[in-house]
């Protein structure tokens, strides 16, 4: 494990937390939160700058219309403090959906109309975004810019199409919640679903620290920024409750797939689906069977590469859209990045392992089809090593690929600042709610992220995706890594209007500042 040393002193104490709480779908069970507390979709408070469109404008509400409404799923979601089980006698105190990690999986149909109800049940103001979806603007839950934060004892009613199917997740976009338990898998089933498989397993990836040794989120930013965040989030006060645990600033971790620096932050655990390597969970199928496999990156500063022992996987989809089915041993996933793969299982049980990449740690789960003993935790499989296919390698299935057009503009973005003075912001400017790179509806747009630093950025844009290398021979992505010192091209149609996030997807570089917005004119 590469070695961890303080270079600002930790500023403050974790958070108390209590309480408990479920996740369920709320149809005829009787536990939708309490409406007298429910803020019914109302937007944010904060004015669009003249000549916007705001995040509950009549622009949005008409792109909603042409969505269509399809049969109404009804969910009910409880974000609270919980003690969570990770495996092996490691139970901890964090903050998830419920009483489970991750949150139990919400699955819906291309088409339908999502109406879910999040009650707060946190010490602290909270929100509820949709990784990926091209959703209706005043829905992304981005508190400041498109709702009101929801407050410890409210709640919001979140009601939107959903258009496209594919491998999405939901976490929270207020500080740094999302490296707790907050996070769960959003599933959308495709009606008419194209690939043939036995069996679907959902992969979801995580390093993790919270409730370990007196460490959390907070604590962690307060010590990387030396306690002054720039992204207008209020940085939580110290409690009384301890120091903040040991240092988690992490040197010397290095990766050649990520172009030098590998992360920031030392976690002392990696998961596969809530578990240690210690005690993995396991999913069990015959041999023979055809499983798709949905892996999602849900981590705050770990890249993973993945490979199952003994397997070759087929890329189907990357970030919820198909691409030509491309074979592989490993796939290397930033945060925030999703890929859907099939495998055909043979017979024993097989280790699924996600190298922490730069970081000398793995997260393990077991595919069982068989009798045999399972692999120790510290397991490597070849493949590993074996051939890795990155996303720009990959070629979007013809249904999804952009049509051939020239941008009718360019916007362009540096990736600024340093580990050092931990600056991290877009052209130098730290993350303001009132920032704006226009657009126009209607518009090809293409995107030039120019990485001035000497670390690598999952960028992730919101409400859209976009065709990688500026073609419409590129896979079609909303969360992308830019690697030091290269410049990533993209581009997209402009046909989602409102105020839209894009940050990087490190937790701790977007809460330093690595933010902006993309804002349509109206």
């Amino acid at each position: 494990m590469p070695a961890q040393h303080t270079r600002r002193a930790v500023l403050g104490a974790s958070l108390a937390v209590a309480g408990t709480g479920v996740l369920a779908a709320c149809a005829g069970r009787g536990d939708t939160p309490d409406h007298s507390a429910m803020n019914h979709g109302a937007p944010s408070g904060t004015a669009a700058p003249e000549g916007y469109v705001s995040p509950g404008g009549p622009e949005v509400a008409a792109a909603e219309k042409r969505r269509g409404a399809g049969p109404e799923r009804k969910v009910a979601l409880t974000a609270t403090a919980s003690r969570l089980d990770l495996g092996g006698g490691r139970t901890v105190s964090s903050w998830a959906y419920g009483d489970r990690l991750p949150g139990q999986e919400i699955r819906v149909t291309a088409g339908d109309t999502l109406a879910l109800t999040l009650a707060n049940h946190l010490p602290q103001a909270t929100s509820l975004h949709w990784h990926g979806l091209a959703l209706r603007n005043d829905m992304d839950g981005v508190p400041g810019l498109t709702q009101r934060a929801v407050e410890p004892g409210a709640g919001f009613a979140y009601r939107f199409a959903v258009p496209d199917p594919g491998t999405y997740w939901v976490h929270p976009h207020s500080g740094v919640q999302l490296d707790r338990g907050l996070y769960a898998p959003l599933i959308v089933e495709d009606p008419k679903e194209p690939l043939s498989y036995d069996k679907e397993w959902v992969v979801v990836l995580d390093d993790w620290l919270d409730g370990v040794n007196g460490s959390t989120p907070d604590a962690v930013l307060r010590e990387l920024t030396g306690g002054s965040g720039h992204s207008g989030h209020a940085m939580p006060a110290p409690s009384s409750s301890g120091d903040g645990g040991p240092s988690r600033m992490l040197m010397g971790a290095t990766s050649e797939l990520l172009g030098g620096d590998a992360g920031d932050v030392g976690y002392p655990y990696y998961l596969v689906n809530g578990r240690t390597p210690q005690d993995p969970s396991a999913f069990t199928a015959r041999p023979g069977d055809r499983i798709r496999l949905r892996i999602i990156n849900a981590g705050g500063d770990t890249a993973f590469r993945i490979a199952l022992g003994g397997h070759r996987m087929t890329v189907t989809h990357t970030d919820g859209f198909p691409v030509r089915h491309t074979a592989t041993d490993a796939l290397l996933l930033g945060m925030g990045e999703r890929y859907d793969v099939l495998v055909t299982a043979g017979d024993g049980v097989f280790p699924l392992t996600a190298l922490a990449e730069g970081k000398d740690a793995t997260a393990l789960a077991l595919l069982r089809t068989g009798s045999g003993a399972a692999p120790g935790a510290a397991v490597r499989p070849k493949e590993l090593d074996g051939e890795l296919v990155t996303a720009d390698r990959l070629v979007p299935d013809r249904s999804v690929a952009l049509s051939g057009r020239t941008p009718d503009r360019t916007v362009r973005i540096r990736l600024t600042g340093s580990m050092a003075a931990y600056d991290w912001a877009f052209d130098g400017k730290p993350y303001t709610a009132d920032q704006r790179h226009p657009v126009q509806a209607g518009e090809r747009v293409r995107i030039e992220f120019r990485n001035t630093t000497a670390m690598w950025h999952p960028v992730h844009l919101h409400g859209h995706t976009f065709a990688l290398a500026g073609s419409a021979s590129g896979a079609r992505k909303d969360t992308a890594i830019v690697l030091p010192r290269q410049t990533l091209t993209v581009d997209l149609d402009a046909d989602n209007p409102g105020l839209w996030m894009l940050h990087c997807h490190n937790l701790y570089h977007a809460e330093a500042g690595m933010m902006t917005v993309l804002g349509y004119r109206r």
